[in-house]
């Protein structure tokens, strides 16, 4: 169902937006995210499980809540791109943007000519109801549709004055553990180099009025991230936030049998 972007005017309006990242591609877990209140369902097509049909009922499913969703693309290539724009995606988020021509040309990919390169098939996608809502679609997705780029690499760092500074681009990323590794220390999300790192998309992104977009990590709750200027918090990953959730039924159940046993005795 084509709506506006709500997310996108929220972040615009300078609030501060919370979504959850949905792995498992399963429409009644996304359906259940959206319904829970979070501002943004990230489905994610470069880690999940999901494939094309089942990220569009995934699609389906958040349509139907007040959250919007944002699908995190496989890559950056124009016929994978056009794929989920056609699929009606309400924001995409592109996986190591390290340059600026490719934050560029993510941005092309994304618009039609004569603004972009996007191959034309908005008269019969889902993107624009199957076509009964072409004239609006082609009148506002390209100020509806949120782009977010994600800096998880040495390079992006380098460049990303360039990166935050393209049009078009609406959220720039911080992918923290991916950034790790590359700069040579993997999973030292308190090492300086990364710190330091990390100070320097900030620094960027803000001065370029850009949204900055990341996940409360090792020494860096939601508050810190909110006071460092972040406003698109992306709170955990259902595979992960279910498995606590059975741990702590099934730590709950063992005690009170432990406790029952202990009666008995």
């Amino acid at each position: 169902m084509y709506r506006g972007n709500r997310l996108k005017s929220h972040l615009r309006a300078g609030n501060t937006a919370f979504g959850i990242v949905h792995a498992l591609a399963h429409a009644a877990m996304a359906e259940m995210i959206g319904l829970a209140g979070f501002d943004f369902v990230l489905i994610d097509g470069e880690h999940g499980q999901g494939d094309h049909q089942a990220h569009l009922g995934c699609l389906q499913a958040v349509a139907g809540t007040p959250a919007q969703a944002i699908l995190r693309a496989e890559s950056s290539g124009r016929t994978v791109l056009k794929r989920l724009l056609d699929l009606g995606v309400e924001g995409v988020m592109i996986p190591c943007v390290s340059s600026v021509e490719q934050a560029r040309e993510v941005v092309r990919s994304c618009r039609y000519p004569p603004d972009g390169v996007r191959g034309f098939a908005a008269s019969g996608v889902r993107a624009s109801d199957y076509g009964f809502q072409t004239n609006r679609y082609l009148r506002e997705h390209s100020s509806q549709l949120l782009i977010a780029a994600m800096i998880e690499s040495r390079e992006g760092v380098e460049n990303i004055a360039g990166i935050a500074s393209v049009d078009g681009i609406d959220v720039i990323q911080v992918g923290a553990n991916d950034l790790s590794y590359d700069l040579g220390v993997p999973g030292q999300l308190d090492h300086p180099s990364l710190i330091d790192a990390l100070a320097a998309i900030e620094a960027s992104t803000l001065a370029n009025g850009k949204i900055l977009g990341g996940a409360p990590s090792l020494g860096m709750d939601v508050s810190e991230l909110v006071r460092r200027g972040y406003r698109m918090i992306t709170m955990g990953r259902d595979v992960g936030i279910f498995a606590k959730g059975l741990t702590a039924v099934l730590q709950e159940s063992q005690a009170a049998d432990h406790r029952e046993s202990r009666l008995e005795e």
